[in-house]
């Protein structure tokens, strides 16, 4: 019962909605997007149940784990460096009902007017093949009873199932449905492809929580978390479909693609159990995006910069394509080598401000001031006709990357800190 113990531990009164939803409205979409730091559950989406808006803050990750919000960063950072055993349990707490495959009756919603159809965008797919695992996030579009188009960018679960389809087999899958944020967030990391996202989990959920991620083997033999609130299992086939159009993480629609089916034999769940709906473009999307790539920053900019401090990108980027990072200097020209080393580290991302260790980069306002009264042009590095994000629509296959150094300048910083009464 992952999500009701993620309530359990965000100590959050969520929104109870009681009313009858369709899930071809996009009512959905409109009470997610009313507030969307307050969890929202949906007693009667389509005859189901469903929370959206869930883990839509910084905050509630932290308060999850246990920890605070600057501390999730180098927790993800040591967690990918240093994966750990899971520990495998006898059965799945999903295991309790077992159902041949029916998505329409499901509580999966079409989230805006343009959409291709009804999506599942919080399920993380599970593949085992030749002896390797990947877990990882995909968004789904129902297409029947048992069938889903699934998006597949060229990684590692493209790499496993184009390794299937060319020995004649159909990969295996399941699809989890209900997670904690530590499987959450390794499943969205970008991972060697020897890496075990589990592990990551494990040794996430070990550093914060005290204790190892538990999985359970699906009756095709998948291994899965054991608390999860639903498991879909079947087959990656080789058959495609138009998949699409989709809301992607910038709030635009992404095009329409042909895409592989995947046909679904059976559907596990818990007693009454709660379909997660991670809103496309919304904050809860921007954050399990954004944040597996903020220690890659760190690390990257680390390197150059000894005192780095903490490394954000920023909802209103979409945690995607702008982002912060806090140092402290040793030398003039640290700013700009921090510029330069956190575009390497995340290059999608066209906008960077570098600031002191004195500004919290979690504040908006406190970033916007370093700026305003330790920014020059001057100190503006500009980096035209570079690589940068598919997913930012103004690009025009290359993108105009800038950043602001608002570190003050070294060895007159008497002159620049913010008055205080201490």
């Amino acid at each position: 019962m992952a999500i009701r113990a993620s309530l359990s531990r965000i100590k959050e009164e969520p929104l109870v909605i009681s009313d009858h939803i369709d899930p071809m409205s996009t009512d959905v979409t409109r009470l997610l997007m009313e507030d969307q730091s307050r969890t929202v559950i949906f007693e009667n989406l389509g005859g189901g149940k469903a929370i959206g808006n869930l883990f839509s803050t910084r905050d509630k990750i932290a308060r999850y784990m246990g920890v605070k919000v600057k501390d999730i960063t180098s927790l993800l950072m040591n967690a990918v460096s240093s994966p750990r055993p899971f520990e495998v349990v006898d059965r799945g707490e999903w295991m309790d009902n077992v159902e041949d495959p029916d998505l329409i009756s499901l509580p999966i919603p079409k989230y805006f007017p343009g959409d291709g159809g009804r999506y599942i965008t919080a399920g993380v797919i599970v593949a085992e093949y030749e002896g390797k695992r990947n877990v990882s996030f995909h968004r789904m579009m129902v297409i029947d009873r048992n069938r889903l188009a699934v998006r597949l960018v060229p990684r590692h679960l493209y790499t496993m199932h184009r390794a299937a389809i060319e020995k004649g087999e159909e990969l295996r899958v399941a699809i989890c449905i209900g997670l904690c944020p530590c499987a959450l967030l390794a499943a969205a990391s970008s991972l060697d492809y020897a890496v075990d996202e589990f592990e990551v989990a494990s040794a996430l959920r070990s550093l914060a929580m005290g204790e190892p991620m538990k999985l359970a083997k699906t009756p095709g033999g998948i291994f899965v978390p054991a608390d999860c609130d639903i498991v879909m299992e079947g087959r990656l086939t080789a058959k495609e479909i138009d998949e699409g159009p989709f809301v992607d993480i910038t709030g635009t629609y992404d095009h329409v693609r042909r895409q592989p089916i995947i046909e679904l034999e059976k559907i596990y769940h818990i007693n009454d159990p709660l379909f997660h709906l991670l809103l496309p473009g919304g904050n809860e999307h921007y954050l399990f995006m954004g944040m597996p790539r903020e220690p890659v920053i760190f690390r990257t900019v680390r390197q150059v910069v000894p005192r780095t401090h903490a490394v954000r990108l920023t909802e209103g980027g979409c945690c995607w394509l702008h982002g912060v990072v806090s140092i402290s200097k040793n030398k003039e020209g640290d700013g700009m080598n921090a510029i330069m080393a956190a575009f390497s580290g995340h290059p999608s991302m066209k906008q960077v401000i570098v600031v002191d260790e004195d500004v919290d980069i979690f504040d908006d306002r406190n970033v916007e001031w370093a700026v305003a009264t330790r920014f020059q042009g001057s100190r503006i590095l500009l980096v035209p006709n570079a690589a940068g994000s598919s997913l930012d629509p103004s690009s025009e296959g290359t993108t105009f990357k800038v950043g602001i150094d608002a570190t003050m300048p070294f060895g007159k910083e008497h002159l620049f800190r913010r008055a205080t009464l201490d």
